[in-house]
C-alpha cells in the first residue's frame, strides 16, 4: 500500500470513529507527518455532518490543464522580464553612463521589443488567470492541482533567487562605493517586480492551505 493510501485510510478510520480533526492533525504531526500532508489528507474528506466521512472528488491533471498553466506562467515570466527590461532602458536614457556614451544605440529597438512582448503576453496572462481562477472557484478541488502547485513553487523559487541576487549586488556595490542613482533605480525595479510576484503567489498558497483545513 502506498504511503499516501495508508495516511488516507488512517484519516478515514479516525473520522469514522468521530475523532476530532485537530486531534488527528496533532497525532499525525507527532508521528512525523508533514503539515501539508496532513492538511491534504484531512482536506480529502468533507465535514458534511454525517456519521461517515464524505470523500471529496479528486481532480486529475489533464493535458489541457497542464498546457494552460504552462502558458500562464510562461506569459508571466515574459511580461515581467520585458517590463524590467523596459524600465532599465528608460533609466539608461534618463541617467546615461558617461563611460558608455554611444553604446545605447540599440535602446530604441530594445524598447520596441519590450513593449511588443508586453502587449502580447500581458493580456494572455490576465485572460488565463481569470479563466483558471473562475474554474477553481467553480470546482475548489482544483486548488490541489499538482501542476499548479509545482509551477507556483518554481515561480516562488525564481522570484526569491532574483531578490537574493538583487540584494547581494546592492551590498557589493555599496561596499565598493558605487551606489549611483541609475544603479539604485535598477535595483529598486528588480525588488518591486520580484517581490510583487513572490508576495502574490505566496498569498495564493496560503489561501490553498486555508481551503484544505
Amino acid at each position: 500500500m502506498a504511503v499516501e493510501d495508508r495516511l488516507s485510510r488512517f484519516v478515514e478510520e479516525a473520522l469514522t470513529r468521530s475523532v476530532p480533526r485537530d486531534q488527528i492533525e496533532t497525532a499525525l504531526s507527532g508521528a512525523g507527518w508533514r503539515p501539508e500532508e496532513v492538511r491534504e489528507a484531512l482536506g480529502s474528506f468533507a465535514d458534511a455532518g454525517l456519521p461517515l466521512p464524505v470523500p471529496r472528488r479528486r481532480t486529475y491533471v489533464s493535458a489541457k490543464e497542464a498546457f494552460l498553466y504552462l502558458v500562464l506562467f510562461t506569459s508571466l515570466y515574459i511580461w515581467i522580464g520585458c517590463l524590467g527590461s523596459l524600465v532599465f532602458d528608460l533609466i539608461n536614457e534618463a541617467w546615461p553612463d558617461p563611460a558608455m556614451q554611444g553604446s545605447y544605440g540599440g535602446a530604441d529597438e530594445s524598447i520596441r521589443w519590450a513593449v511588443s512582448w508586453i502587449i502580447v503576453a500581458f493580456p494572455v496572462f490576465l485572460g488565463l488567470s481569470h479563466s483558471l481562477q473562475k474554474s477553481v472557484r467553480a470546482e475548489p478541488t482544483k486548488r490541489s492541482s499538482r501542476v499548479r502547485k509545482w509551477l507556483t513553487y518554481l515561480t516562488l523559487y525564481v522570484a526569491a533567487t532574483t531578490l537574493l541576487a538583487d540584494v547581494a549586488t546592492l551590498v557589493y556595490n555599496a561596499l565598493g562605493g558605487e551606489l549611483t542613482t541609475r544603479f539604485l533605480l535598477k535595483s529598486l525595479t528588480v525588488a518591486i517586480l520580484a517581490g510583487g510576484v513572490f508576495g502574490y503567489y505566496l498569498t495564493d498558497l496560503r489561501v490553498d492551505e486555508k481551503e484544505l483545513r
